[in-house]
Order: C-alpha cells, then structure tokens, then sequence
C-alpha cells in the first residue's frame, strides 16, 4: 500500500476525473476535486474552481492546503468540448478549449509544483485522449489542447524529475459515460468495430491506470503516455 497522499482532482464531479477521485478516497488517500458545479464523490473534499483564472485556481489550492495539507498528486482531468468541423470553427471556439485544457493544465500544475518542489515529491497526470495521438475530424482544437499535453509532460519531466517528481500522461480511449451513452446505436457499433478490444472502457478501467501512476510502483516512470484504448490509438 503506498502512503496515503493529499491527492487534487481538477473536473472531479462527474464522468472519468469522478471515477478517478473515487479510486483514490478507496485506497485511502486524502481527496480534493476541483469543479465549477456539482459535487465529488463522497470521501472527497469539492472545492468551486474555475481552470481558466489563475486567481481561482491559486484560492482552491489555498483552501485544500488548510484542509488537507499540500498537494502532492495532481491530477490535471478538466476539459471541455467544442467539436465542429475546420473551417466552420472559430477562433473563439479554438482558444477556449486550449484555454481550459492546455492552458488550465498548466495552469494547475504550475501552482501544484510548488509544494512538490518543497517536499521533493510530486505525481503530475495529465488526462489526455486518444485523440491526441490519433486525431479526429472536426476536433482540431480538442486535438490540439491533448496533444499540448504530452509536450509538456515530457518537458515538466526534463524540469523537474531530479526533484522526486514524475509527470506523466494518460490517453483514454472511448469511455461509458453520459456523452457516449447518447450517442446513436449505429454510431457507438461503428466505433466499436474500430477498437480491438470490441468495447468501450469502463471509468474505472482509467482511474485504476491514474492511481497507479501516482503510486510507489511507479516511481521510475516519467514522460509517458500511457494508453487506456483497447488497442484504439496503438501507440500513435
């Protein structure tokens, strides 16, 4: 068992960053989410913050710091969506989605190096897509933001990794949450004949991934992408 953490969660009132929270209260760490509304799971402390205003983000880390001491696993989940095809995609409809998942990544973690620069510990994991890699029409900008996020993966690694810090990157493929449940039959088999595994995974599938990362096991691993896609991206 590895030693109970403080452990941030950014999105963590719903959909993977929820199941990803709710993994860690199970293995006995202290559990903060970060989210613009609603709730965490239970165990957990949920703090209102907004990625895309450092001033926000500096204040939840403020208050989880009197209430469950320095972060030292962040894990970076909040994103949004702005899907449309190139040319009917406007600027603003690109620079919010890299504001909110790039730069609010950023964001995050830069506040979060701070402790783990002190305490000469720190677990970074930045929740990517398999279309990062992969690519997908009419997501330019959600592409763009996720794969933004190895880069700087590997850089905070090159940064940071003498300092007991890793920083690594997972890249889930399709998940069984709300917005693939309300997709068409005809299009989720569509999508399922083009992953090996023949299914979608399940939230917990990539929260155990995350948690993982975060242990004692993995403390030799920096810099990596590592896939939850059923074979989808195959080492894109």
């Amino acid at each position: 068992m590895t030693q109970p953490r403080t452990v941030l969660v950014t999105g963590g009132n719903r959909g993977i960053g929820r199941a990803i929270a709710a993994e860690f209260v199970r293995q006995g760490h202290r559990v903060a989410v970060t989210a613009r509304s609603g709730e965490g799971p239970e165990g957990t402390l949920t703090v209102r913050a907004d990625v895309t205003d450092a001033a926000s983000v500096d204040a939840a880390f403020t208050a989880i710091e009197a209430e469950l001491g320095p972060v030292e696993v962040v894990v970076a989940n909040a994103g949004i969506t702005r899907d449309m095809l190139l040319l009917r995609m406007s600027e603003d409809d690109f620079e919010q989605v890299i504001d909110t998942n790039l730069t609010g990544a950023f964001r995050v973690v830069k506040r979060a190096s701070k402790g783990m620069l002190r305490a000469k510990f720190g677990r970074i994991v930045l929740i990517s897509s398999v279309v990062g890699l992969y690519g997908g029409a009419g997501q330019v900008n959600y592409s763009a933001s996720k794969a933004g996020l190895v880069g700087m993966a590997r850089s905070l690694t090159r940064e940071l990794g003498s300092r007991g810090i890793t920083a690594n990157v997972v890249a889930p493929g399709f998940i069984e949450t709300d917005m693939t449940d309300e997709l068409p039959a005809e299009q989720q088999a569509d999508y399922k004949k083009a992953i090996p595994a023949g299914r979608f995974a399940t939230p917990d599938e990539v929260a155990r991934v995350v948690a993982w990362l975060a242990g004692d096991d993995a403390a030799y691993i920096s810099g990596a992408v590592i896939p939850v896609d059923g074979g989808l991206g195959m080492g894109h």
